[in-house]
This record gives structure tokens, C-alpha cells and sequence, in this order.
């Protein structure tokens, strides 16, 4: 059994060198990632569609299948790496970032600055208005509005998380090059866009006329 197991990993590695995936200084790392490649397009999801005779667009399931597990291994890394301040762990350190970024926000504002619908948004604001970090007063143009700044511990807070925040966005920014780093906030800059004008402008449009309106 042993012998077999390093003859089958001999091979594997051959099928890598021979793959597009090799390079002259390929790693351990680079033959695992070619190996998850690998096994995933052998057992790609896509595949059911088609047996089923479902019409299925690789590349868009694809690209929307990659977003949301981005999504999941991000949650997991910003854990990890706000683990000194459990109170900025989830999304609240997005809002406290922002209010940095842009005082004296509305509510209502900082929630949609941030995309979240507004429950959600609203837990969190009180959340963090708990904890201290935030003050809140009524707006002087509105009365039903409360505007929102930083304290002197919200202030406190954000300078203590500003390294973690910052070794944060390098693990999450994974072994991608300067450029691709450049050309991948390009694109999701673009592709943000476009989100942002469906969550402003279309909330409560099914999403077939949403594709009959963008498709």
C-alpha cells in the first residue's frame, strides 16, 4: 500500500511538471494548489447541470461560486486577525473605519456605505455604540436622524487595530503579484459598481427584471 501511494504521488507530480501550471521555482505550495485545481474540476458542480440538462454558464457560476467562498475565508481570516479586539472581529470594524474615514455619517448612511440591509446594520451600530466606540446625536436638518462619530475610545480603537488590520489585508490578499493585485482591485472596483447602483436603485426588483434590465 505504501509503494503504491508513492508511486500515484511520482506520478502526480510528473502530470504537474508537464501541467501549464509549472514553473522553473514551482513549490510544495504550487503543486497542493494545482492538485485542489485539479480535483475540483474533476468533481466541479457544473457537471451535475449538465447531466441534468440544465443550460449553466461556467464561467458566471463560476465567478459566483469564487465570491462566495471569498467571502466565507475572509470572514475566518478577520477573525483570526482582529482576535485582540472581539468587538471589530465581525463586521463592525468596517463601520468604525468608515466613520474614520467620513464623520458624522447618518445612520442610515453608514449602512448603506457599508451595503448591508438595514437590520443588519442597525445590530451592529448598536453594537458598537455599546461597546463605546460610537456617539450619536440628532441631526440638525432631521430630527429623526442620528448622526455618528467616533469616541475617544472608538479613536483609541482604531489606531490599537490599525496594524492588525493591516496584516489582515496582506494574508487576505493572498501570494498575488503587485500587478495582479492592481488589476484584481480594478476589477472588483468595477464589479462593486455595478453593485452599488442595483443596491441603491433596484431593492425591490425581482431578479429576472434585473436581468432583463442589465442582461
Amino acid at each position: 500500500m505504501q509503494t503504491d501511494f508513492f508511486i500515484n504521488l511520482l506520478q502526480k507530480v510528473k502530470e504537474f511538471e508537464n501541467s501549464d501550471s509549472y514553473k522553473p521555482n514551482a513549490d510544495l505550495e504550487d503543486f497542493r494548489v494545482w492538485m485542489n485545481d485539479k480535483k475540483y474540476a474533476d468533481e466541479s458542480p457544473t457537471k451535475l447541470f449538465k447531466n441534468e440538462n440544465h443550460q449553466v454558464s461556467f464561467t458566471e457560476n463560476e465567478i459566483c461560486k469564487q465570491v462566495l467562498l471569498l467571502g466565507r475565508y475572509s470572514k475566518l481570516v478577520i477573525r483570526k486577525g482582529l482576535g485582540d479586539f472581539p468587538d471589530l472581529a465581525n463586521e463592525e470594524f468596517t463601520y468604525l473605519y468608515r466613520l474614520k474615514d467620513e464623520p458624522f455619517l447618518t445612520k442610515i448612511q453608514l449602512i448603506e456605505k457599508n451595503g448591508h440591509e438595514k437590520q443588519t446594520g442597525t445590530q451592529i451600530i448598536k453594537r458598537l455604540l455599546e461597546a463605546g466606540f460610537l456617539h450619536e446625536k440628532n441631526d440638525e436638518d432631521d430630527k429623526r436622524s442620528k448622526r455618528l462619530s467616533l469616541t475617544p475610545k472608538g479613536e483609541k480603537v482604531f489606531h490599537e487595530s490599525v496594524e492588525k488590520v493591516n496584516k489582515t489585508s496582506k494574508v487576505l490578499s493572498g501570494k498575488l503579484s503587485d500587478f495582479e493585485k492592481a488589476e484584481l482591485l480594478r476589477i472588483l472596483k468595477k464589479l462593486n459598481e455595478f453593485h452599488a447602483h442595483i443596491y441603491a436603485d433596484y431593492k425591490n426588483v425581482s431578479i429576472e427584471n434585473i436581468v432583463e434590465i442589465f442582461g
